[in-house]
């Protein structure tokens, strides 16, 4: 399947983004390892007008650099000083929105991704939550500001026969600093993905 063009990722409307990368399919090349699995759900950050972005009002910083450049770049960052976490930078330079990858349904690599995670067997925890995801595809700040078509991190088109299924829109998780913007349905999954992850109570 061909990686996706860079024009896929200048739409302005980050959320029709989010949705859109359902289905698609993510690769990296990390330490001579191949793996992969399809996208089942992000969660879309808009920018210098979202109280959960990075950017919000403005901020330009040194780690949130990559996301004012032009859609098509990975933005990873360590969250809590544990986990690095994968998004997708999209829309034109300038305009810094992004998307979160929250959950993978594994399907390239998978020894590898239980390696990493220290499993033995394959379970959703695998993968489903944007930090143990990031683990088990071997995503950490040396992936960073990378463009998604090259040789150590991709994303590639759904194939022909998949369905879309129906899509759900709830709450972002784990944004509660956000206040009202907390509330937002920017979060989408695909009803009944075994790989998507649970808030935490």
């Amino acid at each position: 399947m061909a990686k996706l063009p860079f024009s896929f990722y200048q739409q302005e409307d980050v959320n029709a983004l989010a949705k859109a990368l359902l289905g698609k399919q993510l690769f990296t090349f990390v330490d001579g390892e191949l793996t992969g699995g399809m996208i089942v759900e992000t969660e879309a950050y808009k920018g210098v007008e979202d109280k959960a972005s990075h950017a919000y009002g403005g901020r330009f910083t040194d780690r949130t650099r990559v996301m004012y450049e032009s859609g098509g770049l990975s933005y990873v960052y360590l969250c809590y000083g544990i986990h690095h976490l994968f998004n997708v930078v999209t829309a034109a330079k300038g305009t810094p929105h992004a998307v979160l990858i929250r959950g993978l349904e594994p399907l390239i690599g998978i020894d590898v991704m239980l390696q990493r995670r220290g499993m033995e067997v394959l379970k959703p925890s695998l993968t489903a939550g944007p930090g143990v995801l990031a683990k088990a595809m071997g995503i950490d700040r040396r992936l960073n500001a990378k463009e998604l078509d090259g040789p150590e991190i991709w994303i590639t088109d759904a194939p022909e026969e998949w369905l879309p299924g129906t899509i759900i829109a709830s709450h972002r998780i784990g944004v509660d600093y956000a206040e009202d913007h907390a509330l937002l349905p920017w979060r989408y999954y695909l009803k009944g993905n075994r790989y998507v992850s649970k808030a935490r109570a």
